[in-house]
């Protein structure tokens, strides 16, 4: 069981009434991408002026909540290559009936969580970080926003709810199975963590609707099963793939994540991350939309901080944002309920079809371009314009 880390004692002193220019809810990947953007930008430090908090029950990289592992350009883009476990240039294809193996354009890296987190931290400027639990929205006080938590409620006319699928500061909150949520297990043995390649296995005898993966990870491996729908457990699945690979079923982890894009935006807040269910259909990978939809939401912060624009604007422009990437989630969606429908030797024909370096370059190249890294370094350049603009015309 994981043991928090957080204020006691005389520490743990009340933030009720404090007023912040930016609050953060939430320090994982998509919380502190938004105040590194800030913090770039020059509002998150001294001399910028601006006052940005970023709440969270845990200590900056105690959680982790997912396989950890994102496109090697990325973790470059955000400056936190130092994190890297393990690069992997390839990824495999397993069903009952044959397994394919690609070279990608780019690579998958698996990463240390907590090194991650403290790396992108320390790139926040001077942005300060409270543990605190937050507990949901208290209304508005005139211009400002109010966010209830554990220790307070806390004022700020710009708020950002990085919490993850639950989106605290919305109401209604989302609640499994009935949410559009998929979950994954996962466990940690310190065997089988060498390798070049992420492994994916579709295999109904495992999980009907949803994939089994291997990450290697350096001194551990990452197995786990992912199911699309929500009803179905995935503990025993979990356990019978560490079993067919010789691994023993140690240390688990797991979490639901969405599979669906929400509002970009509700009541003034901004949602970013799983909150606004920017976890790719398909594949599960969310951190790197993470990073991408954090980066947008804190350029958009600092035009407000800056007087370039005011929050309603900065709120339009976000959600404009947002919603330009949705055919690409709509189509990663459809291949999310197709596939599991194929009958599996038409899968595996249709992997084996796919093989061709040609046409894995095209498909993985499409497929980072949904959240491209280059983002990450500044305004968009012209080839990504284009392209966003060819996602706005569907």
């Amino acid at each position: 069981m994981t043991v928090r880390a957080t204020a006691r004692g005389q520490a743990r002193t009340s933030l009720d009434g404090a007023r912040v220019d930016v609050l953060v809810c939430g320090a994982s990947f998509a919380g502190l991408a938004v105040a590194r953007e800030l913090a770039r930008s020059g509002a998150a430090t001294e001399a910028g002026g601006a006052r940005v908090l970023v709440l969270d029950r845990y200590e900056i990289g105690e959680r982790a909540t997912s396989a950890c592992a994102a496109p090697t350009p990325w973790l470059h883009a955000m400056g936190v290559a130092g994190s890297i476990r393990c690069e992997l240039p390839y990824m495999t294809f397993a069903t009952p009936h044959g397994r394919v193996r690609y070279r990608l354009p780019w690579s998958w890296s698996a990463f240390d969580y907590r090194a991650l987190c403290e790396g992108l931290w320390e790139q926040c400027g001077e942005a300060e970080f409270a543990t605190a639990t937050v507990e949901g929205g208290a209304g508005a006080d005139g211009g400002d926003l109010e966010v209830r938590t554990d220790r307070g409620t806390l004022r700020a006319p710009l708020v950002v709810d990085a919490l993850g699928w639950r989106r605290v500061l919305a109401s209604p909150h989302y609640q499994p199975p009935d949410a559009p949520l998929s979950r994954g297990l996962e466990v940690h043995p310190h065997t089988g963590g060498q390798g070049d390649a992420l492994d994916v296995w579709v295999d109904r005898s495992l999980v009907r609707r949803g994939y089994g993966w291997r990450v290697p990870a350096g001194d551990e491996a990452r197995i786990g099963v992912g199911s699309y729908e929500p009803r179905h457990h995935v503990k025993a699945p979990t356990v019978r793939l560490a079993g067919r690979l010789d691994a023993e079923a140690v240390r688990f982890q797991g979490n639901w994540f969405p599979h669906r894009l929400r509002g970009a935006v509700e009541d003034g807040v901004f949602c970013v991350g799983d909150s606004a269910g920017h976890c790719f259909p398909l594949s599960g990978e969310g951190i790197r939309t993470a990073f991408y939809f954090g980066v947008a939401c804190g350029r958009e912060l600092a035009g407000v901080l800056a007087g370039r624009q005011d929050r309603d604007a900065a709120l339009a422009q976000y959600a404009a944002f947002h919603d330009r990437h949705a055919g690409g989630f709509r189509r990663a969606l459809a291949l999310q309920r197709l596939i599991p429908a194929l009958p599996p030797r038409v899968l595996t024909l249709l992997l084996r079809a796919l093989s061709r370096q040609a046409l894995v370059d095209r498909a993985f190249g499409w497929y980072l371009d949904q959240a491209h890294p280059s983002f990450a370094a500044g305004p968009m350049p012209h080839s990504r314009a284009r392209r966003e603009a060819l996602l706005e015309a569907g």
